[in-house]
């Protein structure tokens, strides 16, 4: 109701009754004067430790650390009863900033607002009552001249891209931004120093390939212009009879990523993620103990302002109900059956998009198919010996754009559709939105290298029998050197565009956009009269309303999940990725860093003791991997084609005549009319072209069916799919077995520290007995010594409640002294 120019702020303060009522009420685990030791590692365990201690220490932030690393407070949730047990030498820092700003959250969303039984400070919001509500920074993050704060020791050592080399402060983080984002960057630095051996692996796999690529005897018979392979042409009329060796540099590009290390490889990123996961349940149970979350409650969650909204219009249209019955109408609730129109919409929608998807890459296709037939019309030679290059190039970066729209696209579409749902709090809305969004952009990422993976070049016909799309176009073909050097490539530019446009210049381009025009906006807005009296400092929050407010962890553990995509579901094609995700977030953790200390409004803390559902993501991923990687080398790659061939066909045992036993002959007299080539520049008469298929040859009875060859080859393919997935999936369990889950020192250390707390509570109140006995004896004592009139004794009784000293009134503030 009071009228003010410009914006006003409320500054909310918690004096120490609340914070104490609240911490009660939260359960809120809290240091006590009791200390421990942990049990350190003994033998070859503990020498290695400090060996790695001394060559990290560069690497080390400068930052406060505990005085004593094998002591540890015990922690017990907070009680005002037994305020004596904790060690609060101020009770203006007992309670830390992160902690005081989670209790006046909850205090601001479950506080009830005059309109309608609407709860909470995100009503208000919603309602344009407030504008926002924000815990405040420490101060500012740059300047010489001010007291260090934690905001810019953080910048300092951790928030810049000049401190890269350097660990990540952990226990900091957590204590400025709580615990849900102090295990974000846990997890975060724990993928990309897991990154490191997978990076060194993929450079040794792709340099092996370099190394033996003039040893490998099929890419040299390809590039043999001796043999003189005539194939058949790759398009009608147009196209001529070509000679294989033309193809050289193809075959021998594909001998890079397609030779035997990649299935080894492949085996290994299976195992590599399966480590991973293991070892982030493990360090995430290592902070869990340290940051006292172990035996966190689940909290329970109140409605979201919207959830009540929709609940109160239903309770008005149930007008009917009599004022007996308003207590049941009190714990009524959404049905499933109010919600099937929200479910309807978000099933129709959600395979709209994807089919939607489906449609975009068809269109690549078709872009494809038709720039190939065109571009083969072309009188320039060089325009004609050049179409698969150009056609794949601008295709895929035709895919990347569609990706990246469509990203955009389907982050707010997966937001509108899980509203719609209205889900009753905030965690199952977030879960929901994260399946979701998840869901659409896994579609989206992926479909394009799905399709070159195991479509493209499988459904192409023969000569003579072509498969034709678009009224007269061809189905394309695979290169030469089979699809897995078009796969690379399409993952590659995808993985790296993604990474660079997405992941960093719209992450540093949009909020920086976005600040410009919000500061444009308010001098526009702000009278000018205002501007004379702003000549002093801005408060800190006047400051902190100038930065962009948090929206949540989903899109930074997004794009990192996608990017876990990209290394493990395709790496049999892309031995690198490892490598170029390692570079990316090297810089995504400075440039996330940078965003929270120096971008965002700071968040509200929350206490979460795991990454939820992303964990389960991680996992499915981590299964589908090992199934896809299995398909791209029995399908994709030549591996099984090869092998077949060395151990079962080969009269040497060696892969000399490899490329002749893969190529088909054709009777080019069975050619359909009209789609010989026109103007051969073939000298001689061609009678057989040659075509890469197993099929049987004209003179033979059953003339193009499928070879005995073909259906060998198929077989080992399943053989082999039906292998791989057993034997890494069974030393994926193999792992996960040999791996605890808790690690050994932790598990003994929670064990050591019930038992401490028990031992510490006895104590106390052995102690609290004591002196309780004592005060009786002497109040005995007193009241025998005196006389035995009812006056006197009354008196005695009257001093006795009176007395300081043996008051019960004051006695937990003795207590706390003793």
């Amino acid at each position: 109701q009071t009228k003010s120019q410009g914006l006003s702020f409320v500054r909310i303060h918690a004096p120490w009754q609340v914070l104490s009522r609240e911490a009660e009420l939260l359960k809120i685990k809290m240091p006590t004067k009791k200390m421990y030791e942990i049990t350190e590692e003994v033998g070859i365990l503990k020498t290695l430790n400090e060996i790695w201690c001394k060559l990290t220490e560069p690497l080390q932030p400068q930052v406060p650390r505990q005085e004593n690393n094998n002591m540890k407070s015990l922690s017990y949730p907070f009680s005002r009863e037994k305020i004596y047990l904790y060690n609060i030498k101020d009770k203006d820092t007992f309670f830390d900033n992160a902690t005081r700003s989670r209790i006046v959250r909850e205090i601001l969303k479950r506080t009830s607002t005059k309109a309608r039984n609407n709860m909470g400070i995100g009503t208000l919001i919603a309602n344009n009552v407030y504008d926002a509500a924000y815990p405040l920074h420490d101060g500012e993050y740059e300047g010489q001249n001010d007291d260090m704060n934690e905001r810019k020791l953080l910048y300092r050592e951790w928030a810049r891209y000049g401190a890269f080399y350097k660990f990540q402060p952990i226990d900091l983080i957590r204590k400025y931004f709580g615990e849900k984002i102090g295990l974000y960057f846990a997890w975060l630095g724990l993928y990309t120093e897991f990154l490191i051996p997978s990076s060194v692996v993929g450079i040794i796999v792709f340099l092996y390939g370099c190394i033996t690529i003039e040893s490998d005897i099929p890419s040299k018979e390809m590039c043999d212009q001796r043999n003189a392979f005539t194939m058949c042409p790759l398009c009608d009329k147009f196209c001529d009879y070509w000679n294989l060796s033309s193809a050289c540099a193809t075959a021998r590009a594909s001998h890079l990523f397609d030779n035997p290390a990649t299935v080894f490889f492949s085996i290994f990123m299976a195992l590599w993620a399966t480590m991973f996961l293991e070892q982030w349940k493990r360090l995430q149970m290592r902070l869990s103990y340290f940051w006292d979350l172990t035996g966190l409650e689940e909290e329970e969650e109140h409605p979201r302002p919207e959830y009540e909204t929709k609940l109160l219009e239903k309770k008005l249209k149930n007008k009917n109900i009599t004022t007996e019955n308003s207590n049941e109408n009190e714990k009524e609730k959404l049905t499933w059956s109010d919600r099937i129109p929200g479910y309807a919409a978000n099933f129709g929608l959600i395979l709209f998009m994807i089919m939607l998807t489906f449609s975009a890459v068809f269109g690549v296709i078709a872009y494809r198919i038709t720039t190939a037939a065109a571009l083969s019309f072309s009188t320039n030679e060089t325009t004609r010996s050049n179409v698969r290059v150009t056609v794949t190039a601008t295709a895929v970066i035709i895919n990347l754009v569609v990706i990246l729209i469509l990203d955009e696209i389907y982050g707010a579409v997966a937001k509108w559709l899980t509203e719609i749902e209205v889900p009753k709090t905030e965690k199952a809305f977030e879960e929901r939105l994260i399946l979701k969004a998840f869901l659409l952009k896994f579609v989206n990422s992926y479909a394009p290298i799905f399709y070159v993976a195991f479509f493209k070049g499988r459904f192409v016909g023969r000569p003579g029998h072509y498969v034709y799309v678009f009224d007269g176009y061809r189905m394309e073909e695979c290169a030469p050197g089979g699809c897995l050097m078009e796969l690379c490539i399409q993952l590659s530019i995808i993985m790296l565009g993604k990474q660079l446009i997405q992941n960093n210049l719209f992450e540093i381009g949009i909020p920086k956009l976005k600040k410009l025009f919000r500061k444009l906006k308010d001098e526009r807005t702000e009278p000018k009269e205002m501007d004379t009296n702003q000549s002093k400092d801005p408060q800190q929050w006047d400051l902190d309303y100038a930065l962009e407010p948090f929206t949540g962890l989903t899109p930074e553990y997004m794009e990192m999940i996608i990017q876990f995509g990209f290394v493990t579901l395709f790496v049999a094609s892309f031995p690198l990725a490892p490598l170029f995700a390692l570079l990316n977030n090297i810089i995504e953790v400075r440039l996330d860093a940078k965003k929270f200390v120096t971008e965002l409004r700071r968040p509200d803390t929350a206490r979460e003791k795991d990454i939820g559902i992303w964990y389960n993501i991680l996992s499915g991923i981590g299964k589908l991997s090992v199934i896809i990687n299995a398909f791209v080398i029995a399908i994709t790659s030549d591996f099984i084609p090869r092998l077949m061939y060395q151990y079962a066909y080969s009269e040497n045992g060696t892969m000399h005549g490899f490329i002749n036993h893969t190529l088909s002959y054709f009777n080019v007299s069975h050619l359909k009319a009209g789609t010989q080539p026109e103007n051969s520049l073939f000298a001689q008469d061609v009678l057989f072209c040659r075509f890469k298929d197993y099929r049987e040859p004209p003179w033979s009875q059953n003339q193009y069916e499928f070879s005995k060859q073909y259906w060998a080859v198929l077989s080992a393919r399943l053989a082999f799919v039906i292998l791989f997935q057993n034997l890494v999936m069974f030393l994926s369990v193999l792992v996960d077995w040999m791996i605890p889950d808790i690690p050994k020192d932790i598990s003994e250390q929670i064990k050591k520290e019930k038992t401490v707390l028990v031992d510490f509570f006895l104590k106390e109140e052995h102690e609290k007995l004591k002196l309780i006995e004592s005060f009786i004896a002497r109040d005995k004592q007193k009241h025998n010594s005196g006389t035995k009139g009812k006056r006197i004794r009354a008196a005695s009784s009257c001093q006795f409640n009176r007395s300081q000293k043996g008051s019960f009134a004051s006695f937990s503030s003795q207590h706390t002294e003793v």
